[in-house]
């Protein structure tokens, strides 16, 4: 199938937070730019929505991080962390980024995932089988091969680090 991208184009954007945080600060010890992410994802065409789910500590300390989300014009969807008894901890949004994308399908000409993660492949599928375009945006270093060839279009945002990127900026001790 030909990628189609055009103005008109109805897109909704699902964003799995934590898989793109956790590559960006595995891969290149930086932050993601999801700004530039859903830019260049849209590629100019009619945003319908676009939502990030995103995990809350106990701590807060991610807060402002949703508000700058929020402030670019990306819902957030939040859940606790779990802490499990044994100290294991678990935060993931699979069934309900996929939920929200099967439920939203019949009104978007395209889907983009913005993850990695191979487990989104059925969903892929899925709405391709129903009629939406799927593309996916992620760091083609940590995006399963499976993922990539499921999807009718791949964003690989390992090609332009500089843009997709923001540094961290370590503490210096003054002397």
């Amino acid at each position: 199938m030909a990628v189609i991208k055009h103005k008109n184009q109805r897109v909704g954007i699902f964003i799995d937070t934590q898989n793109l945080y956790h590559s960006a600060k595995n891969i290149y010890g930086a932050k993601v730019n999801f700004d530039q992410v859903v830019k260049e994802g849209l590629a100019g065409r009619s945003l319908t929505r676009a939502i990030a789910y995103v995990i809350t500590t106990e701590s807060g300390e991610e807060k402002s991080f949703f508000e700058a989300l929020e402030k670019i014009g990306i819902e957030t969807k939040t859940k606790n962390l779990q802490v499990f008894a044994g100290g294991a901890k678990k935060g993931d949004w699979d069934v309900g980024l996929a939920v929200d994308a099967i439920k939203l399908a019949p009104k978007l000409d395209a889907v983009i995932l913005i993850t990695g993660d191979g487990d989104y492949v059925p969903l892929v599928e899925y709405l391709k089988n129903g009629g939406c375009q799927v593309e996916v945006a992620s760091f083609g270093k940590s995006t399963s091969a499976r993922l990539i060839e499921a999807a009718d279009d791949f964003i690989d945002l390992d090609k332009n680090t500089r843009k997709y990127l923001i540094p961290v900026m370590r503490n210096r001790s003054r002397n």
